[in-house]
């Protein structure tokens, strides 16, 4: 599981206040959606040949390719996990998991136009599910042109205006435009919604150094090391805010 780590870019820090969460939510919806235990690569090829002789036998059968094409996902066999997802949705076309996790496969096979679709579809079904949401943003942004991100993230926040993630995946992108005062406002609530969080408050202080407002982002910094951040973590922020 990736930890909590304080990187001195930009892009990083937006990124890994961001993407960690992604992970997050995706290892929440492979436990739920997927009763598999941790396994070597080789444990994983082994049940994939199970899997293979077990829907050679019951081709029709949709639970044992959703476990078939989660088992591709952690190999990363991505090619994989989007034929059989496929397959499940040949059987069942309004399959959320396979909707969901094909979105997931297209994305990191950067077919973002086709996650989009996906994601797209899922809402249809479900409106209010909040990774999809999450995710055709996150797509919209690497498909499309700059204002149907924004749209995207916006609409985001409208559905889900008291969460601070989705605060937080507005504001990476707005850091990642260079719109530091739009980042800066979604930083501050996604700080007022999650004040325990170290990255958001970090991701605040990079952009109030990239506004040159050094004493608000020393007092920043200086109020994390009061509550128990080391202050070696923090030492490049606090090199710049000199």
């Amino acid at each position: 599981m990736p930890r909590h780590t304080l990187l001195p870019s930009v892009g990083l820090r937006a990124a890994l206040t961001v993407s960690l969460r992604i992970v997050l939510l995706l290892v929440s919806l492979c436990q739920l959606f997927y009763p598999l235990h941790a396994q070597t690569s080789q444990q994983w090829r082994d049940s994939l040949a199970v899997l293979g002789r077990a829907i050679e036998k019951d081709p029709h059968s949709v639970e044992l390719r959703l476990r078939k094409a989660a088992v591709n996902i952690e190999l990363n066999q991505w090619n994989y996990a989007i034929d059989e997802y496929g397959r499940v949705l040949d059987l069942d076309p309004c399959n959320l998991t396979a909707l969901y996790f094909r979105a997931y496969a297209y994305m990191q096979s950067r077919c973002y136009a086709m996650a989009v679709a996906d994601y797209e579809h899922l809402l249809a079904i479900m409106p209010k599910h909040f990774e999809a949401c999450l995710g055709l943003a996150m797509a919209t942004k690497r498909a499309s042109g700059q204002m149907e991100a924004i749209e995207q993230f916006n609409h985001l926040i409208q559905l889900f205006p008291d969460s601070a993630l989705a605060y937080a995946a507005r504001a990476g992108y707005e850091m990642e435009l260079h719109q530091w005062d739009a980042a800066l406002y979604d930083w501050e609530q996604a700080i007022r919604l999650s004040p325990a969080s170290v990255d958001f408050v970090v991701s605040k202080v990079e952009v109030l150094l990239a506004l040159n407002r050094r004493r608000e982002a020393k007092t920043l910094l200086d109020a994390l090391i009061a509550s128990g951040t080391p202050r070696a973590a923090l030492k490049d922020w606090l090199d710049r805010c000199k």
